[in-house]
């Protein structure tokens, strides 16, 4: 994996927790790493972006296999502990 060292496949970034460390980042980007520096697996990232919690946001040139994605106006809800849905309210 070239995020360094094995990727979480647990789904706490698709909790409010991992979520919420993004209204902390700048400009609100999606966390690619926990709390202890594990990277989450790029499958959860993109689960992010099919409940509409996230978006790309922008390539990284040094990292081009990072998805690096912000919080959408659902995510930023979700994280602040709204309901779980994403757009149109799936």
């Amino acid at each position: 994996m070239a995020w360094g060292g094995a990727p979480r496949s647990g789904g706490a970034l698709t909790g409010r927790g991992g979520v919420a460390r993004g209204l902390d980042q700048p400009g609100g980007k999606l966390p690619l790493f926990d709390a202890d520096g594990q990277a989450y697996a790029p499958a959860l990232i993109r689960a992010c972006i099919r409940k509409g919690w996230a978006t790309p946001w922008f390539a990284n040139p040094m990292k081009p296999d990072w998805l690096v994605c912000r919080l959408t106006e659902a995510g930023r809800a979700v994280a602040r502990g709204g309901p779980e849905k994403g757009p149109a309210g799936r």
